[in-house]
């Protein structure tokens, strides 16, 4: 009887240390995880340098100083997003008061990101609508909400102040005009989405205009949904028992422009299932001699091809375009992938959607992994 009952006291102390030392981990954790919760910077919405800072893009860098939001864009310009007029801005950084509230956009691939943000409001000007699809902006032009300031090396300066932008988003690469601009004092914020060589890379810009909008919160929720989707498509892919080879491009002008194999699209065409013709991962793209191209993609499986035609294209229309298109595999065997950007918002919606990019040529180089009745965004397999 007093046996067991030392063996019960024994057990229940055991018991009470094992409780404790649970206590003691529990605790520890969370403090841990309050001294990790989200902090409140100068750039408006609640966050963490980790989730606004890149993880694919390498075009700008985020980091938090003292309440103080410090963004790089390349190597030349950095910018101070403050919320308040005392914070302390470092030397070389220019200060940007968050959230703007007006802004001009200079591409697409920038009004893109205000899109998918549901914030049109902040646009105040944009360069032209040639080519434009998207009904609202077409409507707040047309009633005068958002103006047109001409294009590249012709800029209506009257224009531009009349939109009274904060911040202008420009892309540096774009030939002459700027220097009009920059003579209004208004602050130029280079967007250099269209230089990312990932996929991912150029809709993590998304988070980039994020910060300056006060809509931090959103651009995290809306990109880690991109990146979940595509990753999961892209995994399926890694298996598959044939990978295709694919080209791209077409003859303009005496050369044919190819995209290199460190391109976006030819990661894309990877993480498809297939195989870019070109395996130089060096260079982002190059101008070939028909003869080089055919050299290289002569017996391609499929050939992607992206143009504004007039109209309908075809295989007659690309014949004609260069009579020796025909003796190409893919021509032959009617296995060519098209967009036309004349009937397509391409330029509007892909640059924050590369996860139904990605989509498309999954369906088309392996259709067992989609359903169906999968309706293609942007190319299909030309009739």
């Amino acid at each position: 009887m007093c046996t067991f009952a030392r063996d019960d006291i024994k057990i229940e102390t055991n018991m009470r240390r094992i409780l404790a030392s649970c206590m003691i981990t529990l605790c520890l954790c969370l403090g841990y995880s309050c001294s990790n919760k989200v902090k409140t910077t100068g750039a408006g919405e609640a966050d963490t340098d980790s989730v606004m800072s890149p993880q694919y893009a390498t075009g700008y860098q985020v980091r938090d100083s003292d309440g103080v939001r410090l963004v790089d864009v390349g190597k030349d310009y950095h910018f101070a997003l403050v919320s308040s007029d005392e914070a302390t801005v470092p030397d070389g950084y220019t200060k940007i008061h968050v959230p703007i509230k007006n802004t001009i956009c200079m591409t697409a691939l920038q009004l893109s990101n205000f899109t998918i943000l549901d914030a049109h409001d902040v646009v105040k000007g944009i360069t032209g609508t040639k080519n434009l699809f998207n009904k609202d902006i077409l409507e707040r032009v047309k009633d005068g909400r958002i103006v047109k300031i001409g294009m590249e090396g012709n800029f209506d300066t009257e224009l531009v102040l009349a939109a009274n932008p904060d911040v202008i988003f420009i892309s540096p690469s774009k030939r002459g005009g700027y220097d009009a601009i920059k003579e209004t004092g208004i602050t130029l914020v280079p967007h250099l989405g269209y230089q990312e060589l990932h996929p991912l890379g150029q809709a993590e810009w998304i988070k980039f205009v994020g910060m300056f909008i006060g809509k931090e919160k959103e651009a995290n929720e809306v990109f880690a949904g991109i990146e979940s989707r595509y990753n999961e498509l892209k995994e399926k892919t890694q298996g598959v028992d044939h990978r295709p080879t694919v080209l791209s491009g077409e003859m303009h002008y005496g050369n044919w422009h190819a995209v290199g194999g460190k391109n976006y699209l030819a990661q894309i065409f990877r993480d498809a299932g297939a195989d870019y013709v070109i395996n130089d991962e060096e260079t982002s793209g190059e101008d070939l001699e028909f003869e080089k191209m055919y050299s290289l993609a002569a017996n391609a499986d499929f050939w992607r091809i992206l143009n504004s035609y007039p109209g309908e294209f075809s295989y007659e229309a690309l014949k004609a375009s260069e009579p020796r298109n025909e003796l190409f595999k893919a021509f032959k065997e009617r296995k060519v992938i098209y967009c036309n950007m004349k009937q397509t918002p391409y330029y509007e919606i892909s640059p924050v959607k590369p996860d139904l990019l990605l989509k498309d040529f999954v369906a088309i180089f392996h259709p067992e992994l989609v359903e169906q009745d999968y309706q293609p965004t942007f190319y299909y397999l030309l009739k």
